[in-house]
């Protein structure tokens, strides 16, 4: 026996490359193309950095009032991590530990096994139908819990608010988690119906509509009771997890209403004509709800496609995997970084014609 034996062995999540080029048009991340709101860069600016020599709120209560303002619910609905990420791994780790599976879509985020694997968790996937949608009958079973994202990542399909409660009032027994990390991009939140079922998690993040993926918020809303038991395993794990500046920069992020719905409007504009450029090129795709259109040529393969892009120094997100090899998840970016790369397309597609 070895050292090794004792080591926790897992497959880690891969995150989209990071390029760092003068000229690139990085469309693989779905970040947001504009800067935070204006208030949040002021802040930043006028910051005493003398703060910083002390431990942060371990509560986050600036942030956690602005957003319980901000989604009219009591600040013991709130909780805040760093990015949504955290906020999924912690409620994994409290609520997914019965000894059914857990379920969750098998075309999905691809975090979701890997917390699985991480905390020893078993699942199972259900398969998405052929135009991509939940069935919810397949969450009708005895579970150890049920996770996906409405929007869907990386489909960008949108399930309706029936379709969710049918699946939530089916599971009543066990904590269903919504991950809404798109919804601010066409969809619509499952917050209302917070009112009627103790056992729902909605989760969302700072770094896809609010423009701040770099300073790694997320936060989650549901019964004060499920929100107590997050908090007992944070405190259990580590008091600060979110530092100052975040929190404050956060709370700025989340009073500008008006920059942020104009944000999202400008990138749910550039989608949809983005949509309609991609189908005279041949591509075909779901009907994103989100800041990222899931497309495939007719003729080409994804996977060329990918690598012409990314020769051109435009980059998309591309996976080899069962039912999705053949599909490109493109980010949605300014109207000039979408006009680049449909024109590149236009011109790379052309003899394929």
């Amino acid at each position: 026996m070895t050292w090794e034996d004792n080591v926790r062995k897992v497959v880690p999540y891969v995150a989209g490359e990071q390029p760092d080029k003068p000229d690139m048009i990085k469309l693989n991340t779905n970040e947001c193309p504009y800067p935070p709101a204006p208030g949040v860069k002021r802040l930043a600016e006028e910051m005493d950095c003398g703060r910083l020599r002390l431990y942060p709120d371990s509560h986050t209560t600036p942030l956690v009032d602005a957003l319980a303002e901000y989604y009219h619910v009591d600040p013991g609905q709130v909780f805040v991590g760093v990015g949504s990420d955290d906020v999924l791994s912690m409620a994994f780790l409290t609520f997914f530990n019965g000894k059914l599976p857990i379920l969750f879509p098998d075309v999905t985020y691809s975090f979701y096994d890997v917390w699985a694997d991480l905390y020893r968790i078993p699942y199972q996937t259900c398969a998405l139908d052929s135009d991509w949608h939940i069935r919810p009958e397949d969450y009708k079973r005895p579970n150890g819990g049920v996770i996906f994202p409405n929007p869907n990542a990386p489909t960008g399909v949108f399930e309706s608010l029936d379709t969710v409660e049918e699946i939530i009032a089916a599971n009543r027994d066990v904590v269903v988690i919504v991950d809404e990390a798109y919804v601010d991009f066409g969809g619509e939140s499952a917050l209302p119906l917070l009112k009627k079922y103790d056992n729902l998690l909605v989760v969302q993040t700072f770094s896809k509509s609010r423009a701040m993926a770099g300073l790694r918020i997320g936060f989650c809303i549901g019964s004060k009771k499920l929100i107590g038991y997050l908090n007992d395993v944070k405190f259990s794990f580590n008091s600060y997890t979110m530092n100052l500046p975040a929190q404050l920069l956060g709370v700025e992020a989340v009073r500008d209403d008006g920059y942020f719905k104009e944000t999202t409007g400008k990138i749910i504009a550039a989608r949809e004509r983005a949509k309609a450029e991609l189908r005279e090129l041949g591509f075909t795709f779901p009907d994103s709800r989100a800041n990222f259109i899931f497309a495939s040529h007719e003729k080409v393969p994804a996977e060329q496609i990918f690598a012409a892009l990314r020769e051109a120094d435009i980059y998309v997100r591309y996976w080899n995997r069962p039912r999705i090899s053949n599909y490109l998840r493109i980010t949605v970016g300014t109207e000039e970084q979408m006009d680049r790369l449909i024109g590149f397309l236009k011109e790379y597609l052309d003899k394929y014609r």
